[in-house]
């Protein structure tokens, strides 16, 4: 069983820039993952960060600078406009890994999987630590090098380099992807 966890396409992060000139292609690219997992009988986790005013899940660094980000139930919180989020089941994370602190591993050990997917933002961050993460919990990632995006494209083509290096993470495209779900 392979899984896709689509991770992070929420508004907050589509503040920025360069994710922002992106989304409309990156929502096309999961949605299209996310029907080619769904007609292929694997599965499909949306997950997502939020995070408590009362800074009880604040990261280092929005303690340091006193700055709250994503907070519960705010419009940053929301998945982006667009994105096939029916039905689908969630996940909630306060650190860069989907796996710190949340039931992540048990959802994929119940449904059987031995693979993720990893789409969404950002490459660098939040992609590259659930899949390092990943590694350590001897399960295999394939990265969707067109369902994915970073607001740092060179720190996202290291982080890769050294994924797929170092931990034997291919990077394939969603074509690449799909193709395998039908054997």
């Amino acid at each position: 069983m392979i899984a896709l966890l689509v991770i992070d396409m929420q508004n907050a992060y589509f503040e920025a820039p360069e994710l922002a000139a992106r989304q409309e292609q990156l929502v096309a690219s999961c949605n299209r993952l996310l029907a080619g997992f769904a007609a292929s009988g694997h599965k499909a986790l949306l997950v997502g960060t939020e995070h408590e005013r009362d800074k009880s899940t604040w990261t280092l660094n929005m303690l340091d600078d006193d700055q709250g980000f994503i907070f519960r139930g705010s419009g940053q919180a929301e998945a982006v406009p667009g994105l096939a989020t029916d039905g689908l089941p969630q996940l909630i994370k306060t650190r860069d890994s989907a796996f710190m602190g949340t039931n992540l591993l048990s959802r994929l050990r119940n449904w059987g999987a031995d693979e993720i997917v990893l789409a969404g933002v950002s490459t660098h961050n939040c992609i590259a630590q659930t899949g390092a993460d990943a590694f350590a919990h001897n399960i295999r990632v394939t990265y969707a090098r067109d369902a994915m995006a970073s607001e740092d494209s060179q720190d996202a083509v290291d982080m890769l380099r050294i994924l797929s290096t170092s931990y034997r993470q291919p990077v394939q495209s969603s074509d690449e992807i799909l193709a395998r779900l039908s054997r």
